[in-house]
């Protein structure tokens, strides 16, 4: 099955048999074995009604502005993108997810007392939205005065629960009872976590480990669902963000959007589907969404440059250490660039040569190789209406047990440069063994997608206790576009939050960092709409303000590749 409408990883996928598709977590993300159904999203110029009554066996969600998210029989797909109001379709990605010293640090501390003209702000009336892994409903951070709970909605495996239902639960007898009535757990503590800082109002903790909008009524997805295997898809990201706007619009309510989640797949240039649907729905209600830059800044998990036409060749040497189960890798060039690609195996002997040429010989074509105990599996896609940048997707598979172990080198020739520029990437970090990587990686462009999205706000990570870049912290700049990202960074170090079981506990992360930027945006929300400063602080004017009171960090240009425009001050952006 070739087609331009079709994203590269799903046409690879499409390809395999099964028991080659099952053995790459990246490359069978969406499958469903029992049915022979594929998740997908899909960009529509039409009704989604049509196709329900052309594909009865198949279900479609319809998410704002022509995104839809669909389950569809593989041997469906292909009518499927043959018809005329089906624009693009894209392979769900798995998503990984990558407080009182963190309050000051970040000028919130004195807009959440009466010491400034601003304050008190608290997130009063505005929704803090919360999509993680879960949330434990039982801790005191999330629970009012009277015990009830600050949980407006909270969604997960398909079901919605009201404020009423969960209330309802924390009034049963015991834990298991309520859990009976509302069975949501979270057994990371991620999303408990996330949410304690972004909201929590330190109740279990007579107040010490407060969050920064600690009066916001939550709004709480949980991703992950028995079909996929416990593990976040895109589709149900791009699904829960859809659920939280319509719960804001029908609340009328403004909200702020917490998103401590990414995957390394894609150009990283804010085009793919994922990216451009979160781009729009910004725009859509009185919202933000701040999204982690990830966690990633010190992998080896990228390499890009700029080719030369006067420089004959330049090797790509890619480690894979023992017991790697499988390897994804993307291969990103501008299109105008016509560049030979060799692949040699760990002892140097030639795997295959790929020859580019200016007609465009192998776009849309499938090659498979072995070597040893691995099979290289190779697509050579071509731009599509939604990218112009042109990807080589290679899938490493062992034939037994294991990809071959170590060092695989690829040549890149350079035929005809107009440009140069080039990219790659792995799949994400926790996917792999500590040591595969790029042996000359680069730092910049190591930030993880949907961070990469235009409208959202990327949030990196800085140790608020050394004034310092945090170096796990996933940087920009995008790698064509030059565009700034991460807009700014917020204190992502030994961040003390909330805990399952009513503790708290002590993390690091991006995904830490990023509450603190929901939470003032939360209360920039109040101090703008709900009281009358600006009836517009919101989407692109609240990142505005957030840029604003940015303050630099040590030894850090402005903007910088590791920490953008600097990191968080609320005060200093609203005073």
């Amino acid at each position: 099955m070739i087609s331009d409408k079709i994203d590269a990883s799903l046409q690879l996928a499409l390809q395999l048999p099964t028991e080659e598709l099952e053995k790459s977590g990246s490359l069978s993300a969406g499958y469903e074995k029992e049915s022979q159904s594929w998740e997908l999203i899909l960009r529509l110029a039409g009704s989604v009604q049509t196709l329900r009554q052309a594909f009865p066996q198949a279900s479609f969600q319809e998410l704002s502005g022509g995104y839809v998210t669909a389950l569809v029989p593989e041997d469906a797909i292909e009518a499927l993108a043959a018809q005329d109001s089906v624009i693009y379709i894209e392979q769900p990605k798995r998503i990984v997810t990558g407080v009182a010293q963190g309050v000051r640090a970040s000028c919130i501390w004195p807009l959440q007392q009466e010491m400034t003209p601003v304050g008190p702000l608290s997130g009063r009336g505005i929704f803090v939205a919360i999509i993680d892994s879960g949330i434990d409903y039982f801790h005191p951070d999330f629970r009012n005065a009277d015990g009830s709970s600050r949980i407006a909605w909270l969604f997960a495996d398909g079901k919605e629960y009201s404020k009423a239902q969960i209330d309802q639960a924390l009034a049963a007898e015991d834990r298991t009872s309520a859990l009976s009535l509302v069975p949501v757990t979270d057994p990371s503590g991620h999303g408990t976590h996330v949410a304690g800082i972004a909201a929590g109002n330190g109740r279990a903790s007579g107040g010490r480990n407060r969050g920064v909008a600690y009066e916001s009524p939550l709004i709480v997805v949980k991703l992950g669902t028995a079909r996929s295997g416990g593990f976040p898809l895109t589709t149900q990201l791009m699904e829960a963000v859809e659920y939280v706007k319509r719960k804001s619009i029908e609340e009328r309510k403004p909200v702020a959007i917490n998103i401590s989640f990414g995957n390394n797949y894609g150009s990283h240039t804010g085009t793919s589907l994922l990216e451009t649907y979160l781009s729009q729905v910004a725009n859509q209600w009185k919202m933000a969404i701040a999204i982690g830059t990830g966690n990633e800044g010190q992998e080896a998990l990228h390499q890009q440059g700029r080719l030369s036409a006067f420089r004959q060749e330049l090797g790509i040497e890619l480690a894979v250490d023992v017991y790697e189960t499988s390897v994804n890798l993307q291969f990103w060039k501008r299109y105008q660039d016509v560049v030979d690609l060799v692949l040699l195996a760990p002892d140097q002997s030639q795997v295959f040569r790929f020859l580019d040429s200016e007609q465009g010989v192998g776009e849309g074509q499938i090659a498979s190789y072995v070597w040893n105990n691995t099979e290289i599996h190779v697509f050579f896609d071509a731009p599509s209406p939604y990218q112009i940048y042109q990807e080589i997707y290679f899938a490493f598979l062992p034939r037994t047990d294991y990809v071959d172990a170590g060092v695989w080198t690829i040549r890149l020739l350079p035929r005809r440069i107009k440009d140069g520029s080039y990219a790659l990437w792995l799949q994400t970090g926790g996917s792999l063994n500590e040591n595969t990587g790029f042996l000359q990686a680069s730092e910049e462009t190591t930030l993880t997608v949907p961070s990469t999205a235009d409208k959202v706000i990327s949030v990196g990570a800085y140790d608020s206790r050394r004034n310092q870049y945090a170096s796990f912290s996933g940087r920009g700049f995008a790698w064509v576009t030059g565009e700034v990202k991460p807009d700014l960074v917020a204190p992502g170090v030994d961040i003390t939050s909330c805990a399952p079981g009513g503790g708290y506990v002590t993390r690091s992360g991006t995904s830490m960092a990023t509450p603190f930027v929901t939470g003032s945006a939360a209360l920039i929300m109040q101090w703008g709409i709900l009281e009358g400063n600006d009836s517009y602080a919101y989407g692109e004017k609240l990142k505005a303000y957030l840029l604003r009171g940015a303050l630099p960090l040590l030894g850090e240009p402005m903007p910088s590749e590791r920490t953008g425009w600097g990191k968080l001050c609320l005060r200093d952006s609203l005073e």
